[in-house]
C-alpha cells in the first residue's frame, strides 16, 4: 500500500485517476490536512514538522510500504523524516527532468511559500547531476485565491497565461500538484513539467520494493 499525504482534498481524485491509468491494482490511502499548508505558509515548513511526522507514523502503522508527499511546500520536511519506510516528495522526479532538459529552469507557483523549497530542490538535483543550473521564479498573482474559491478552471487559465510569458528557459516547472490542469492549456514552446504522474510512479516503485 502507498500512502499519500495531501494538503488539499482536490488531489485525491487526481491521484486515484492516475493510479487507475498507470498502476491498476495499487492500493492507495490518502491523508489530507489542509492546515499544514496554511501554517507552513505563515510560519515556515519546519513549523509543521511534528504534525507531518505524526501523519507519517499513522500511515506506516496502517500498513504503508511507502509514503508520497504531494505538497511541495512541506515536501522536504516529509522527505527528511525517518519512519522506517521510504518517504518521497512528489516533485523530485519533475525537478530531475527539468535539470536534464537544460540549465535554465523557471519555477512557477501560486503559493509563495512553495517557491523557496522548490528552487532548493532543483538546485539539489542539479548538483546530483553535476550540472550548473540557473533557477528563476514566477509567482502567479491572484491565482491561489481562485483555487481556494473553487474556481479551478479560472485558476488553471491564470497559471497557463503566466507560464506562456516565459520564452527564455529550457524547462518550466509547475511547482504545485494543483497547477497540473494548466499544463495542457499552455502554448509556450518551452517544456512545461508537472509532478503528479512521475511522482506517483516513483511512489509506486518504492512501495513495490518494500516487502
Amino acid at each position: 500500500m502507498l500512502a499519500l499525504l495531501h494538503t488539499s482534498p482536490t488531489h485525491v481524485p487526481v491521484f486515484d485517476a492516475l493510479r487507475d491509468e498507470d498502476h491498476p491494482g495499487l492500493e492507495l490511502r490518502h491523508f489530507v490536512d489542509e492546515e499544514l499548508l496554511e501554517r507552513a505558509g505563515r510560519e515556515g515548513p519546519e513549523a509543521v514538522a511534528e504534525e507531518v511526522r505524526a501523519l507519517l507514523d499513522e500511515a506506516v502503522a496502517g500498513g504503508a510500504r511507502a509514503v508520497l508527499c504531494t505538497c511541495s511546500t512541506i515536501g522536504a520536511v516529509a522527505e527528511s523524516s525517518q519512519v522506517g519506510v521510504p518517504v518521497l516528495r512528489v516533485d523530485r522526479p519533475m525537478a530531475a527532468a527539468a535539470v536534464a532538459a537544460g540549465p535554465r529552469v523557471v519555477v512557477a507557483a501560486t503559493v509563495e511559500s512553495t517557491l523557496e523549497p522548490t528552487v532548493a530542490l532543483v538546485e539539489e538535483e542539479g548538483r546530483r547531476a553535476g550540472r550548473v543550473v540557473t533557477v528563476r521564479t514566477l509567482l502567479v498573482e491572484g491565482a491561489w485565491a481562485r483555487f481556494k474559491a473553487g474556481d479551478h478552471q479560472g485558476y488553471a487559465q491564470l497559471v497557463a497565461a503566466a507560464v506562456d510569458t516565459v520564452t527564455d528557459a529550457d524547462a518550466i516547472i509547475l511547482a504545485q500538484a494543483s497547477m497540473t490542469p494548466a499544463q495542457p492549456l499552455t502554448c509556450t514552446k518551452v517544456p512545461v513539467l508537472s509532478s503528479p504522474r512521475p511522482g506517483l510512479s516513483a511512489g509506486a516503485e518504492a512501495a513495490a520494493r518494500v516487502r
